[in-house]
């Protein structure tokens, strides 16, 4: 019985030996061995053997990026304007051993940091530019940020300003703003809309008056042809007609105004010019 007693505690021994001796490191962390509490080595990934305390401990870094989010901060402003803004770190360890050598609790001093480097960023900012240049502030903050940490070992990879909150009376003179440049946007939108319908009727007005202009202009010169055209014909026509031909259509005239009611005639000088070629037939047809 004692002999398993025995055993049983040298297996369990053996447990922990193995346990503070070898060492499974992954990937995305490092050991920093100390030998007799000097710093000897950062170790991993994969297996490392240590010996077994006090003769070597080691403390165990994670490397992987990390966020460090800071509670709101009240600033004053270059216009003496008092506002509340909170925001995210993301950082990196990048050099394991002064992680752990050099600052106690860097996630600690970390937000230390942030927040007077916080209030100095905005003491030199007027309270409109904490709103429209939110990403230079990203960008400060994270230059100032790392300049601090990287002693520590700890690099800043970025800032995220997640909410600025002003005064209640700088809020409501805010949103008044807001409001009367979103009725102002409105009524140039509308102006310009009013503008360009105004342009597009103008324009199909015009575009019709040069229609109805060029239709009577067409018309007039086919109408001018058409008249040409009948004056030729009538010429035409008059040219190829004999004496004869032109004395009966005089004669027809004066039946015409043979035929009206009134009493006295008017035979013109030329009347007898006009029946000479039939009077000259009749005269041969007599004497034949």
């Amino acid at each position: 019985m004692d002999r398993f007693v025995l055993v049983g505690f040298l297996f369990v021994l053996a447990i922990l030996v193995l346990r503070t001796v070898v060492h499974i490191v992954p990937e995305y962390q490092r050991l920093v061995v100390f030998a007799l509490g000097r710093y000897q080595k950062t170790s991993g990934p994969g297996l490392i053997l240590l010996l077994p305390p006090p003769l070597q401990s080691s403390v165990t870094v994670d490397l992987r990026e990390f966020s460090v989010e800071i509670p709101q901060q009240t600033c004053i402003t270059k216009d003496n304007a008092t506002i509340s803004i909170d925001f995210i770190i993301f950082q990196q360890i990048i050099e394991a051993s002064d992680s752990v050598i050099k600052v106690q609790n860097f996630r600690q001093q970390v937000q230390q940091i942030a927040s007077t480097t916080l209030r100095a960023v905005i003491g030199d900012l007027p309270l409109d530019d904490c709103f429209a240049k939110r990403e230079q502030m990203n960008e400060v903050l994270r230059i100032k940020l790392d300049e601090e940490t990287h002693r520590w070992g700890v690099k800043v990879n970025r800032v995220e300003i997640r909410e600025i909150i002003p005064p209640k009376d700088i809020q409501d003179a805010m949103n008044r703003q807001m409001t009367a440049e979103r009725t102002r946007r409105a009524s140039v939108t509308e102006a310009e809309g009013k503008r360009a319908s105004a342009i597009l009727v103008a324009e199909g007005d015009k575009q019709s008056n040069i229609l109805q202009a060029e239709g009577a202009r067409q018309s007039s010169i086919l109408r001018a042809e058409g008249f040409s055209l009948a004056l030729d014909k009538i010429n035409d026509a008059a040219s190829h007609a004999d004496q004869r031909t032109i004395t009966l259509q005089y004669l027809d005239a004066l039946k015409a105004l043979g035929a009206s009611p009134a009493t006295k005639f008017v035979i013109p000088t030329e009347f007898t010019s006009l029946l000479a070629p039939l009077l000259g037939r009749g005269v041969d047809s007599g004497k034949g």
